[in-house]
């Protein structure tokens, strides 16, 4: 998807394409999108929060579960119960 972009820390494209794939039907999407949201994070954490905060309850479950996977339990218990 967007990974070149998150190398150069230009994490624009992959939080409007995250947010536009949001509703797609096939998991497989669901997991490329939590993996992208995942780099954001290991590059700026804050940048992926934020995006989470917003939109952590439209997110599917897949997509979540790969987003949050390097954050620390509470955390992640956080954003799993706003759903």
């Amino acid at each position: 998807m967007t990974a070149a972009f998150i190398r150069r820390n230009d994490f624009w494209d992959t939080l409007k394409l995250s947010e536009c794939l949001m509703g797609h039907k096939h998991d497989l999407m669901h997991k490329a999108v939590g993996w992208m949201l995942r780099e954001v994070g290991k590059k700026e954490r804050q940048t992926l929060t934020d995006f989470l905060e917003r939109n952590a309850t439209r997110l599917p479950r897949t997509a979540l579960r790969y987003a949050i996977e390097h954050y620390p339990e509470p955390e992640r218990q956080y954003f799993l119960k706003k759903k």
